[in-house]
């Protein structure tokens, strides 16, 4: 459990909250690519961490991010006309630039200079793997975007995709790194029917569903080692990765090989629109080759409104079906992403931790929660995280392998966990 101290530090993101402040010294996704699709197309909202922006794309092909409220008088620059290498806020015609510069303030004197005192808070913005990220820290610290392998592959052999989650970033990511819950919450009773499982996965899953957890510092985070028993003497390894501040990489599925060599993997981020909503972002990519054409896009199984917003939702209990969940699944609920949505948000818009009782599989969870409060605590100390200023730290992969007994699982599976390209 967390005191209600720790527990404020670890939920709050907003601008000058410690957790705000340390999230702030990374990149982080804010928004598809195709949101903001062609020069001069019309601008959009933008909420992260607590501050209400807007994003448009100028007449050169440039992407800006900009506060959502006009200098002047405070209108939205959603409103805002954009033309001509500028946004201009309808009001009274103030223009301003990606950079924040006001390059055209209409209702002053010709003659006055008025517009080159005044500026609106911009950040910079970088597109990578159909992804527009967000710089919102000091202009002086701006690190390189991490050097994910999904972001730098062809568009053929990745997808990004993102859904509203209605609760904290911080139970979003402890939900995706406890690997302990996917022997229950997202249980296919027809699997343990099953005579022939269709994959090793299954098999080993259905066999022992109390694996044994080793976690594994890393600069950019920690592995998460889950172990099954398998035959000869040997373990079934799913290796996931957490890498600072909110991403996680998901091991692949072993079908019939004894390594996930030759696979392809997924993964999340979980990016907080204030305290109490998440962007949950979902990742996937196939190193070794393109994706089949029914399999590109944006790798969601849940169907969205306009807003990103899944329709099972906690409106409608997720569309929970109590006959479903007698015969088919665990929790009468389809989809794996919209079981965790159901727990994750069930749990309130920010949990309680100081009510907790936490167990031996709960290891993961423990490390996140140390290591985001220790980065943001040792930040007011004036300590920068190193993490955001290690791009390259972050060309990592997760892995499924089987590995004889006594084998070190990170050292045994190393040649998987490398984002070599092979």
């Amino acid at each position: 459990m967390l005191s209600k101290r720790d527990n404020d530090i670890f939920t709050k993101v907003g601008p000058g909250t410690p957790m705000g402040e340390l999230l702030r010294r990374f990149w982080i996704p804010g928004l598809l690519e195709e949101e903001v699709p062609l020069p001069n197309s019309p601008p959009v909202r933008l909420r992260l961490l607590g501050e209400d922006l807007v994003a448009f794309r100028d007449t050169n092909d440039s992407i800006g991010i900009l506060d959502n409220y006009c200098p002047h008088r405070r209108a939205s620059m959603f409103f805002g006309r954009n033309e001509e290498c500028g946004l201009r806020c309808v009001y009274h015609g103030w223009k301003f630039d990606v950079n924040g510069d006001c390059v055209d303030m209409p209702s002053e004197p010709a003659e006055s200079n008025f517009k080159d005192k005044v500026k609106i808070t911009a950040y910079e913005a970088a597109v990578r793997g159909g992804v527009v990220w967000v710089y919102m820290g000091p202009p002086e610290l701006t690190p390189t975007p991490p050097e994910f392998e999904w972001s730098n592959l062809p568009a053929d052999q990745r997808s990004a995709s993102k859904r509203l989650e209605e609760c904290n970033w911080a139970q979003a990511v402890e939900g995706g790194i406890d690997s302990s819950h996917i022997s229950f919450l997202h249980r296919n009773l027809a699997d343990l029917k099953a005579e022939s499982p269709k994959t090793l996965h299954q098999k080993y899953a259905g066999q022992d569903r109390s694996p044994s957890f080793t976690l594994k510092d890393t600069d950019y985070g920690f592995l998460v080692g889950a172990r099954r028993s398998a035959e000869n003497d040997q373990h079934y390894w799913r290796i996931s990765q957490f890498l600072v501040p909110f991403y996680t990489m998901i091991p692949p599925v072993l079908v019939k090989d004894t390594d996930s060599r030759g696979s392809g993997y997924g993964g999340h981020a979980w990016v907080p629109i204030d305290d109490e909503n998440t962007w949950t972002w979902n990742f996937s990519c196939n190193p070794h080759q393109p994706y089949p054409e029914d399999r590109r896009g944006g790798g969601l199984e849940e169907q969205l409104d306009a807003k990103y917003r899944p329709v099972r939702n906690k409106d409608n209990d997720y569309e929970l079906s109590r006959d479903m969940q007698k015969s088919v699944n665990y929790t009468g609920i389809v989809g794996i992403n919209t079981q965790d949505r159901a727990v994750q948000e069930s749990m309130g818009k920010i949990v309680d931790r100081t009510a907790e009782h936490l167990g031996t599989t709960d290891a993961a969870v423990i490390a996140f929660r140390k290591r985001l409060i220790g980065l943001a605590m040792s930040l007011q100390e004036g300590i920068e995280p190193s993490e955001a200023a290690h791009g390259y730290w972050y060309q990592v992969r997760s892995a499924s392998a089987i590995l004889d007994n006594g084998v070190v699982f990170d050292e045994g599976a190393a040649h998987l966990l490398a984002a070599t390209g092979k």
